[in-house]
């Protein structure tokens, strides 16, 4: 006889997940995953119930001094694994997104570790995520933007050689006629928030966790 599984069973491997995504222990976040799916928690509900959370927390961690990048690193790997099991169960559910989000490194630039980390937190806090890839010359984010219809558009540069690709790939948006319909987010090492806004961006996110909740709050989903 199968034995339906306790409410106090399900929130103990709900809060397994969400206690090693904050530690960035991949292997036990996969085996905690399909073990949720197992008991019959919906894809969804381990998303917003543990994974978003624990996203939520390193974020918060990381504002305050407690994380760094390494620590962001390692839970955001560990987050990517059980998204890479939960992403196409949600998709069969019809789901949609919080909203799309296209990224890329600009052309010249072909540094990918703050894209990545993005793009990771990106989808884990429900976005569809379209990845450019690196060294993108305008002419693709525009063909991107009028294909995915995306909500936003992400610009990184690493190198204070690269940052000036922004200016055309946003003309070219505009050229397209393109660049009212989104919203255009830069960031990266050497990039501010003045320099984002002499460009005239319309976000600029010094970290992974303030760009996901800068994006929440444009869409009014914070």
């Amino acid at each position: 006889m199968i034995t339906k599984p306790t409410q106090d069973e399900i929130d103990a491997v709900l809060d397994g997940i969400y206690e090693h995504t904050l530690n960035g222990q991949a292997e036990p976040v996969v085996a905690l995953t399909e073990q949720a799916l197992a008991l019959g928690v919906e894809p969804l509900g381990v998303l917003f119930d543990a994974l978003i959370p624990a996203l939520e927390e390193v974020g918060r961690l990381f504002e305050a001094g407690e994380y760094f990048v390494p620590e962001m690193l390692v839970a955001a790997k560990a987050m990517q694994g059980a998204m890479g099991i939960l992403k196409p169960l949600i998709a069969k559910t019809g789901a949609k997104p919080v909203g799309t989000f296209v990224m890329g490194t600009v052309k010249g630039d072909i540094h990918d570790i703050g894209k990545d980390l993005c793009n990771i937190m990106l989808e884990g806090g429900g976005f569809e995520l379209i990845d450019l890839g690196v060294n993108v010359p305008p002419e693709v984010f525009v063909e991107a933007v009028r294909q995915h219809k995306p909500d936003f558009v992400g610009m990184s540069a690493f190198l204070t050689t690269t940052i000036p690709m922004f200016r055309p790939t946003m003309d070219a948006l505009a050229a397209a006629g393109l660049r009212e319909g989104v919203k255009i987010f830069v960031g990266g090492a050497p990039v501010t928030q003045e320099y984002a806004d002499q460009i005239g961006a319309d976000g600029y996110a010094p970290n992974a966790s303030v760009l996901v909740r800068k994006c929440k709050e444009m869409l009014g989903r914070a």
